[in-house]
């Protein structure tokens, strides 16, 4: 019998039942509360009601869960009855969710309530769809949660899985075609946790640990779910919207002692005028997505005695390389690769780099929390090796005593405010309006966000131009057609595009031009 990552929550259930292990606080203040004894009960009822509804091991099942309690008891259910998870965010529009299940051959939707109608437009469109169930309300022609409850069993038993069977199928974008089906196995919680989940996020029983990432993305699953609970703490949810205030306000509140939030976050509270009035609890607060800020590191150790420590990691691996306990900070750094992770600086060819030159951030393909492909996608798969390395797309150099920094992207990949947005996702969106005749979309420097997505327009009629609602209309369109944080928070209209000889435009060009004209 291999790892399942649901069996270590048992375990932490049958030692400490009464714990807490989720806190979720609703906007107007409202509060939950799951024990880890109910953690278990209920998704051992929810796994033996899906058992008998029909889902079997290894199916397929797609999830689209806002922030709370619910994402935690079904993902865990889910890893219970031996499926594949494929996280889903609650920003997915039809077109996304039509992709992601006839790509993977979806089979199960479980949704929240106020979210089934984006799956009910594509269900034509999904042959291999068979079962639906709705979570929070219910929905017609959708099977309520709470009645496959009331089907389980209490004597249920963990689905007996081998270590390389599929457990997650998470989608990351790419610079041309659909997403990529990025493909971890079952040992994978394992791995994690062996590595990020103890040197990085070093989640501790007594911990109120809020990792601020939502359901549906790669980094839920790391921190606020494998890292957190895996290792025996609370995790706090605050199921509301980000605000500086509010984050601040709720950690003063509830004394939340680790944080993991992203750059975009970390700014815009360290940008707060009543931060030394503050009083915080934290004993230990990380940040990744993008490189943070000098001042913000110098802000939060100053207001709050505790030091933001960076970290780099994918949707393809784990945490990679960081800035650990105890390490000496180097702002602007991303810090070591983890003891033991085997993580380096290499050339177009993969041979290994000396300290201070630019290349490619690489990992070892013997790294155990390492993905095993792409799913469907041999091709895109082999060319993210380059020997023994797995090229992870970004460039970076090394320092003579280990530190990592970052350089930027070896691709156009967009990462805004924590997310990754692939810029063909929002050129195809733009091109299907039509007033547009052809389009680039770059990352933009932003200080708040890192960058946004900026957008550069050619029109049909270049005369539309001077309408001065156009920008709104477009974005507003963006918005529609695929997930709203992907639209261009800028739009600059012009006459051409730079291309090379073969036709392929030229985003480099567009992004040094950018670079320019922000500078000024």
């Amino acid at each position: 019998m291999g790892y399942n990552f649901a069996n270590a929550i048992d375990e932490i259930a049958r030692q400490n039942p009464d714990r807490l292990a989720v806190l979720a606080v609703r906007p107007d203040g409202t509060e939950r509360r799951l024990t880890y004894g109910e953690l278990r009960k209920q998704t051992d009822r929810l796994a033996s009601g899906l058992a008998r509804m029909g889902v079997r091991p290894h199916d397929r099942v797609l999830v689209l869960l806002p922030r709370g309690i619910e994402p935690y008891l079904t993902y865990v259910a889910l890893l219970k009855a031996g499926v594949t998870v494929l996280p889903g965010s609650e920003m997915l529009r039809a077109h996304d969710i039509e992709y992601r299940v006839q790509h993977a051959q979806v089979k199960v939707v479980v949704a929240h309530h106020t979210l089934t109608s984006e799956v009910d437009a594509v269900r034509g469109a999904c042959p291999s769809l068979q079962f639906f169930f709705s979570v929070g309300g219910e929905v017609e022609g959708w099977t309520d949660a709470g009645s496959v409850l009331e089907l389980g069993s209490d004597l249920s038993t963990v689905a007996d899985v081998k270590d390389d069977d599929l457990a997650f199928l998470s989608y990351t974008s790419g610079t041309t075609g659909g997403p990529k089906g990025v493909m971890h196995t079952y040992a994978w919680p394992r791995e994690h946790l062996a590595v990020a989940g103890t040197y990085w996020f070093d989640a501790q029983p007594t911990d109120l640990a809020w990792a601020t990432a939502g359901p549906g993305w790669a980094k839920w699953v790391w921190s606020p779910f494998v890292s957190t609970i895996g290792n025996g703490a609370t995790a706090f949810v605050y199921e509301g919207r980000f605000a500086p205030d509010v984050y601040l306000d709720l950690m003063e509140k509830y004394k939340v002692t680790l944080l993991c939030a992203t750059p975009t976050e970390y700014r815009l509270m360290a940008k707060l005028d009543d931060l030394p009035s503050r009083h915080l609890t934290l004993r230990s607060a990380c940040s990744a997505g993008e490189p943070l800020n000098r001042e913000v590191i110098e802000t939060f150790q100053r207001e709050f005695d505790v030091t933001v420590r960076d970290g780099y990691g994918q949707t393809e691996n784990s945490l990679l390389v960081g800035t650990l306990q105890d390490m000496e900070v180097r702002p602007g750094s991303m810090g070591k690769p983890f003891p033991g992770t085997r993580i380096a600086i290499v050339d177009d060819t993969g041979e290994v780099l000396a300290p201070g030159q630019i290349g490619h951030i690489a990992v070892h393909k013997s790294f155990p929390a390492l993905f095993r492909g792409y799913l469907n996608d041999e091709e895109r798969t082999e060319k993210a090796f380059r020997g023994e390395w797995y090229i992870t797309g970004d460039q970076g150099r090394m320092d003579e005593e280990g530190y990592f920094w970052f350089e930027g992207r070896a691709d156009d990949i967009i990462i805004s405010a924590g997310y990754t947005i692939g810029p063909f996702e929002v050129e195809d969106a733009l091109v299907k309006h039509p007033k547009v005749a052809e389009c680039a979309v770059v990352a933009s420097p932003d200080e708040e966000r890192g960058h946004i997505v900026k957008a550069y327009v050619i029109l049909r009629r270049p005369e539309d131009a001077e309408d001065p609602g156009l920008v709104a209309l477009l974005q507003e369109h963006v918005k529609q057609v695929t997930a709203p944080y992907k639209y261009p928070r800028a739009i600059e209209f012009v006459e051409s595009l730079p291309k090379t000889t073969s036709g392929k435009i030229r985003r480099v060009e567009l992004r040094q031009r950018d670079a320019v004209e922000v500078s000024h």
